[in-house]
């Protein structure tokens, strides 16, 4: 749902379309996003859009980029434990 978001804006009754949900489900995952400040909600003629906010997408992934870090980390150690494991089974 945030992708199509991102690519575009869009009707809250187009996206139960998309995702074969309820009217219900996605006016909750919009309310959770406007909330979170992620989603804005516009105007167009009579309908109401939904699209995501680019500045709130940017600051996100900023912060997120510290866990990325550190799991690209943890992976690789992880990558070598399990590459030493099967060495070792091969030698035996």
């Amino acid at each position: 749902m945030l992708v199509m978001l991102i690519t575009q804006a869009i009707t809250p009754n187009a996206l139960p379309e998309q995702f074969e949900v309820s009217r219900q489900a996605v006016s909750k995952h919009i309310r959770l996003l406007k909330e979170c400040g992620v989603v804005e909600q516009q105007k167009a003629d009579r309908e109401i859009c939904y699209r995501s906010k680019s500045d709130t997408m940017k600051e996100t992934d900023k912060w997120l980029e510290q866990f990325r870090q550190h799991w690209d980390v943890r992976f690789n150690q992880l990558d070598q434990v399990l590459i030493n494991l099967k060495s070792k089974k091969d030698e035996n």
